[in-house]
C-alpha cells in the first residue's frame, strides 16, 4: 500500500443516512482507491490532513497501525486519537447538514461524481480556530504559543512517539 496521489476537496452536504452515503461513495471508487469523508469542521487545514494521512500510511509500513483498515487509521491520525470511537465522534459523518472534507487517495478525478452527491465548496476547509479549540480541547496558553493547526499536527505526531 503506497500513497501515490492525494486530493483534498471540500463539500457541503445533507446526510440523510450515513450508511447510504457510504454506499454511494463505495460505488464511485475502484477497489484499491480510498475515498475518506471527514467532518471538515474538525480539520485545521490541508497540512493537518496531509500529515494525518502520511502518519497513517507510515503506521501501516511500520506495523504500528491502531486500526486494521487504512481509512479508519486516517480518521484516527487526523483526529489525534487512539480510540476509534473518539475519532469518529470528532471526524465521523453524522446525519443532517454538515461540512465535509473528501480525501481521495490513489484515485481518479471524482470531483464531478462527488459533486453529484454533495455541493463542492472548498471554503469549508477554512478553519474556525474557536471551534477547533473546543473540539480538540486546546487551551488559550497552548494557542498563544503555536497555531491551532500546528498544535493538532503535534498531537498527531505524538501518537507515534507514544506508541
Amino acid at each position: 500500500m503506497q500513497l501515490e496521489n492525494l486530493q483534498i476537496l471540500g463539500f457541503r452536504a445533507t446526510i440523510t443516512s450515513v450508511n447510504d452515503t457510504l454506499s454511494q461513495i463505495n460505488e464511485i471508487k475502484q477497489d484499491e482507491e480510498i475515498i475518506q469523508l471527514l467532518n471538515a469542521d474538525a480539520i485545521a487545514g490541508k497540512n493537518h490532513i496531509v500529515h494525518g494521512v502520511n502518519q497513517a500510511f507510515l503506521a501501516f509500513e511500520r506495523g504500528e497501525n491502531l486500526a486494521k483498515d487504512i481509512s479508519v487509521e486516517i480518521a484516527l491520525r487526523c483526529s489525534a486519537q487512539r480510540q476509534i470511537s473518539k475519532a469518529f465522534n470528532i471526524l465521523g459523518l453524522k446525519e443532517g447538514e454538515m461540512n465535509l472534507v473528501a480525501i481521495l487517495i490513489n484515485c481518479g478525478d471524482y470531483a464531478s461524481d462527488l459533486s453529484s452527491i454533495f455541493t463542492l465548496d472548498d471554503d469549508v476547509l477554512i478553519a474556525d480556530d474557536n471551534k477547533l479549540k473546543e473540539i480538540y480541547k486546546i487551551s488559550d496558553v497552548e494557542s498563544e504559543n503555536m497555531s491551532i493547526e500546528d498544535i493538532i499536527i503535534d498531537r498527531i505526531t505524538k501518537l507515534t512517539v507514544d506508541y
